[in-house]
Formats: structure tokens, C-alpha cells, sequence
């Protein structure tokens, strides 16, 4: 049968080549997207990649239900947590974080201010979900938690967001080292990696709770209802749930 298309009627090498360039167009196009949507979404995107080969994949939600309603067990509070504000609050804002993260970022002050209007309504809980296209984000996770054995996380914790383009070994012992810590005990802590066992965990908590990008955050009532937030909301956003939470 003979046929009277374009394409068919081009030179097999020509053809070829007009393949390829068709095929890296479309792919272009798709991560164009993929990429758009993460910037809509106001969070990083955990993806297929969300962490090192070995650890468990995020639950599925039910079917039908989309992923941002998706809620599982969320790890209770324990006293190896970060807590800023009152440990005996109502209201309980757990905070699944990367520090690389820019959307992170972008929610360090909406948790500021949280904590600075709500002192005794809410405790805020931070925990680590470092994503592995983030290169610093597990080694700032350990090195945070080796801030915290001298008794300065959440110090140390805003210095990484406020210089967030600085991340790296350099700058986390100029961090510690403006935090007045024992260099050599911060020093000894990060060169053994013993806290990275720490950062996994916690990521592994998140995972099972549902989290598929940073930053992801749950709002949990007294009564033990839960709202979750997805993504860097503003402070003006999330009032409404907190008020809300508290009225429960």
C-alpha cells in the first residue's frame, strides 16, 4: 500500500534524526510540568527519589482519595523531639523539613510567627525529611541533632534557613563555632555520622504519615484530629486551621 505522508516520504537517516529531536522535545516539555507544578504546589516534591536506595516507599493513600488528604500514623510526640513552645500545648504543629529545601525556607517565618502568637496554644515539632536530590539535606539534618546534644537546635536550626545557600561542612562548624558549642565534641559528633540514624528515622516517620514533599505539616487538636498543611503556606493560611484546631 502506498502512502503519501511527510514523513514516510523523508530520507531514513533524516527521519531518524527528526525522531530524536521530536522524542528530547517532549521530554523537555514533561519535566517543564512536572517542574511548574512543584513551584504551584509550594513544596518540594519527594517524587520516586524521595530518599537513598533502602528505604521504605510512602504509603499508598486509599483509592480515590488524592494524595494531600492522605493522612497515616503520625509518631507520637516523644521527649527526643524538638519542641519550641509549650511542651503541654493543646495544639501540636509537627513539621516534616529538609533544610535544603527552599519551600522550607519560604515556611521558616510563617513558624516563627506561629510560635511568637501562639507560646502556650501550640508546640511546634520539627523533624527531618531530607530529600535525596538535596545533597546537604541529611548532613544539616545530623548536624543540627549534634547542635542539639549541647542544647542549641532551634539556634542552630535558624541559622541553616537564614543562610541556606551556605550549607556545608565548612559552615556548619562556623555555625557551631558562633554558637559558642565545644567545637571538638560538635566536630567529633558530625565526622561519626551517628546521628544520621536519627534523620532517617524521622524520615521514615514521615513517610508512613503520608509526606510526598517538604515541607509537610500536620496540625493535631487536643481532641487528636488532624489537619494537614502541604506546602509553604503563608501565616495567614494556616491561622484559620490553628484557630480552628483549638476550638476542638
Amino acid at each position: 500500500m502506498e502512502s503519501n505522508s511527510f514523513v514516510n516520504s523523508l530520507p531514513p537517516k533524516t527521519a531518524f534524526i527528526g525522531g530524536i529531536v521530536t522524542a528530547i522535545l517532549l521530554l523537555g516539555t514533561l519535566g517543564f510540568i512536572v517542574l511548574g507544578a512543584c513551584m504551584l504546589s509550594g513544596s518540594c516534591g519527594a517524587g520516586g527519589s524521595a530518599a537513598p536506595s533502602g528505604y521504605v516507599a510512602p504509603t499508598a493513600p486509599p483509592t480515590g482519595m488524592p494524595d494531600d488528604e492522605f493522612v497515616g500514623p503520625i509518631p507520637p510526640v516523644t521527649d527526643d523531639d524538638h519542641v519550641l513552645g509549650d511542651r503541654n500545648a493543646p495544639v501540636t504543629l509537627v513539621e516534616y523539613s529538609d533544610f535544603e529545601c527552599p519551600f522550607c525556607s519560604r515556611f521558616f517565618p510563617t513558624v516563627k510567627q506561629i510560635a511568637a502568637e501562639y507560646p502556650r496554644q501550640v508546640r511546634i515539632v520539627y523533624r527531618h525529611f531530607p530529600l535525596s536530590f538535596h545533597p546537604q539535606a541529611e548532613p544539616a539534618g545530623a548536624a543540627s541533632e549534634c547542635a542539639a546534644e549541647q542544647g542549641k537546635f532551634w539556634e542552630f536550626h535558624d541559622k541553616l534557613f537564614e543562610n541556606q545557600t551556605m550549607l556545608s561542612t565548612a559552615y556548619y562548624s562556623q555555625a557551631a563555632r558562633e554558637l559558642g558549642l565545644n567545637m571538638q565534641r560538635f566536630d567529633d559528633c558530625v565526622s561519626s555520622g551517628r546521628m544520621l540514624a536519627k534523620v532517617r528515622e524521622q524520615y521514615q516517620g514521615g513517610v508512613g504519615a503520608g509526606v510526598n514533599g517538604t515541607p509537610g505539616s500536620f496540625i493535631i487538636a487536643a481532641d487528636g484530629s488532624v489537619t494537614p498543611i502541604r506546602g509553604a503556606l503563608p501565616y495567614e493560611n494556616v491561622k484559620p486551621m490553628i484557630d480552628a484546631a483549638l476550638a476542638r
